[in-house]
């Protein structure tokens, strides 16, 4: 379970990537249905995660790590709902620190995954 939740997340950050390459190089904010894509797809892993965690005996680890994505993943829906849906543009600062935790997160699931 850990090993899909792994390959879910992967395919959420290539769209997480886009999304800040976006709005970084760009300078706008991408399109909503990546950003809708990118929440569906960290948010199916999420789900897996939790309940490889919570349920089926995962390693500690595992269940850190889904903490750290649940932390960006609030952080995500703030930045959707406060910017993206208002049409201003995304706070650089706050994309970072989502990416940031979501780095260390996925780290940690990769341990605990393999």
């Amino acid at each position: 379970m850990l090993q899909v939740a792994v390959a879910l997340y992967a395919l959420a950050a290539l769209g997480g990537l886009a999304m800040a390459g976006i709005r970084f190089v760009r300078h706008r904010n991408p399109p909503s249905w990546l950003a809708m894509a990118h929440g569906l797809l960290a948010s199916a892993g999420l789900t897996l995660q939790l309940y490889a965690s919570l349920v089926a005996g995962a390693p500690g680890s595992a269940l850190l790590s889904a903490l750290l994505f649940l932390l960006a993943a609030a952080v995500g829906v703030w930045l959707n709902l406060r910017y993206h849906e208002a049409d201003t543009p995304l706070s650089k600062r706050t994309v970072l620190a989502h990416g940031a935790v979501a780095i260390v997160a996925f780290a940690l699931l990769l341990f605990a995954a393999f």
